[in-house]
């Protein structure tokens, strides 16, 4: 699903490089139309290197925000976790 996710998101920005974007105004002409390429092109890579460096700041510096304090829990090979139960105890 993500790589269709992302071939749609390719061919829409295709698609406005080609033909540009709708008026809502309803004017044709291409004078009052903004070209894709130096402003949203800029305005799109500004957008993926932000992301790109808040990534980096997370995975390079702090790697544990987002995990969960139990993974720090030291695991006792003698006892099964509460969380494993046999399926003829569940009811």
């Amino acid at each position: 699903m993500p790589f269709v996710l992302a071939a749609l998101v390719v061919g829409h920005l295709l698609a406005l490089h080609e033909h540009g974007s709708s008026n809502p105004n309803g004017i044709t002409g291409n004078g009052d139309r903004y070209p894709m390429h130096p402003y949203f092109s800029f305005k799109d890579l500004v957008t993926v290197f932000l992301f790109l460096l808040a990534l980096s700041v997370i995975v390079c510096f702090y790697p544990n925000l987002l995990g969960h304090s139990d993974n720090y829990i030291p695991a006792n090979p003698m006892q099964t976790p509460a969380s494993i139960v046999p399926e003829w105890y569940k009811s």
